[in-house]
């Protein structure tokens, strides 16, 4: 099993997924247990104290006036996770949760929050017994931390709540922990506030996103070659030089990607000494270097983001290097929130130009010769008419998703939190914006393969022929003789297939590594 260990420098994105997807097992660093307790002996020394300490001896938000006598000190962190705790709505993803636990667990491991070390490991311990905290929809506004999303975990480590097992099974948090024999953490002063003050949640699925749509826009580029082989496009468009001209790093790398999809290609060959090549495709297949290259440099800023973030340690307040315990901001998640929402934007663009080149397959006046809605017998048959449709409706979906939520703002706290990132919105709505972009592709693919059965005996390319076997796994071979199938379990088959990376596994099987 993979192994992260969390010291006091930043976790990677690679880390991140590690934990999230793959059930790496977390070890905390002995740096991080010698910080944690140099900036515990700071607050416990702060606990004694007489005056004021926001989070140590006073209440939160807009009670932060009150004082909260010693003896009742232990009592106010566990109220303020049991009231924190008040997700409503759907169940949140189990990677998610895990992302947004190992995050809190390694900004606890910078020694700036002033956790106790025993505190730490019980989120460590969680991790490795795969325990999941249940995690509801709705209850972050971005800022002052994730607040419920990190107060239902922190009410699991008290052994209160509800957890998912190592099995799945939905139990009682005290007895998912007692069953992986952890015992259940009682909190000090101010490690509440630490728990729950962080922008874990939000970044957690930033880097998931990040991840998920560096695959898929490679995946966008196979698609997009696979089109231009089954429209009889024009590759010379894709040249190097030429994309030269405009030196933006991610039209680059996609347009290389194609024209790898496209060398030797015996059907773009063909076109040549004839009129099958156009001097100029429509825009939807020559200007995709230039989407589909925006939206990897759009990802490549997402990235320099998540790796600040990923640097940084949110609480508040926080213990200084120097010993100091200051309140800050730095829990606002509009940085996050931010590229959150510029990605969304996009992927519902390239999602967009790939249902364009779906929709000139299906159109006898731009196909180039293919059959009415690529089916075996246009009337009898309706071909892949309605699979359009679907890849239209996702993509409308994904226009409505990629109205940022960072714009807004809605007042908290007694007003004492009046300005907020709603960065979880935009992460949960991306989030639901690239399975979306993957079946629009699938559909892409679905359509491409269809083409090249009718464009035998022209044979597509080996990037081409490579795709076309992982497609035909889960969609029909169609000729004049065949009938038209139940086209929903090739949709979603071929969708799975692109999120797990065989499509592009494949390609780079066959042809070498894509940009």
């Amino acid at each position: 099993m993979e192994q992260v260990t969390i010291g006091i420098g930043a976790m990677s994105i690679d880390e991140v997924i590690a934990v999230a997807r793959k059930n790496a097992h977390v070890i905390i660093g002995e740096d991080s247990v010698r910080e944690m307790t140099i900036s515990r002996a700071v607050i416990e020394h702060l606990a004694t104290d007489s005056q004021p300490h926001y989070g140590i001896s006073t209440g939160f938000g807009a009670l932060a006036t009150t004082s909260i006598p010693p003896e009742r000190r232990s009592q106010l962190q566990k109220s303020l996770i049991r009231s924190h705790a008040a997700g409503a709505g759907p169940e949140v993803e189990r990677e998610v949760v895990r992302a947004l636990m190992v995050l809190r667990l390694s900004t606890l491991c910078t020694g700036r929050t002033g956790v106790r070390p025993q505190t730490a490991q019980v989120y460590a311990d969680m991790l490795n017994c795969e325990i999941t905290p249940v995690v509801y929809e709705y209850g972050s506004l971005g800022c002052s931390g994730d607040l419920a999303p990190l107060a239902a975990c922190a009410l699991v480590a008290m052994g209160e709540g509800e957890a998912r097992d190592r099995t799945g099974r939905k139990v009682d948090g005290g007895r998912a922990l007692g069953d992986a024999g952890i015992t259940p953490v009682d909190l000090k002063e101010k490690e509440g506030l630490s728990l729950v003050n962080g922008t874990d949640g939000m970044l957690g699925q930033l880097c998931m996103a990040i991840e998920d749509l560096r695959l898929l826009l490679k995946t966008a580029d196979v698609a997009a070659a696979l089109s231009v082989e089954g429209m009889l496009g024009n590759d010379r468009v894709f040249a190097a030089d030429l994309q030269a001209l405009r030196p933006h790093p991610g039209q680059a790398r996609s347009a290389a990607n194609i024209a790898a999809m496209l060398k030797g290609s015996p059907i773009i060959e063909a076109g040549r000494p004839g009129a099958r090549i156009r001097v100029q495709d429509a825009y939807s297949l020559r200007c995709t270097p230039q989407v589909h290259g925006a939206a990897r440099d759009t990802v490549d800023y997402a990235t320099t983001v998540a790796n600040a973030e990923l640097a940084s340690a949110i609480d508040n307040p926080c213990v200084t290097l120097d010993g100091r315990v200051e309140s800050n901001g730095n829990f606002h998640g509009a940085p996050i929130a931010y590229v959150l929402d510029f990605l969304a934007i996009p992927t519902a663009d390239a999602a967009s130009i790939s249902e364009r080149r779906t929709d000139r397959f299906l159109d006898t006046d731009r196909s180039r010769g293919l059959p009415a809605f690529l089916a075996g017998d246009p009337g009898v048959d309706s071909g892949l008419m309605i699979a359009q449709y679907t890849a239209a409706g996702i993509v409308s979906e994904l226009k409505r998703n990629a109205v940022p939520a960072s714009v807004d703002s809605i007042p908290s706290s007694a007003m004492q939190e009046d300005h907020v990132s709603m960065g979880w919105a935009a992460a949960r709505k991306l989030r639901r914006s690239i399975p979306g972009f993957a079946r629009v592709l699938a559909v892409e693919l679905v359509c491409g393969a269809r083409a090249l059965d009718f464009r035998r005996p022209l044979k597509p390319g080996r990037g081409a022929s490579a795709v076309y076997g992982v497609v035909r796994r889960y969609a029909n071979e169609v000729d004049a003789t065949v009938r038209d199938t139940w086209t929903t379990p090739q949709i979603e088959g071929v969708a799975n297939a692109i999120m797990r990376g065989e499509i592009v596994d494949a390609v780079e099987h066959a042809i070498g590594t894509l940009e």
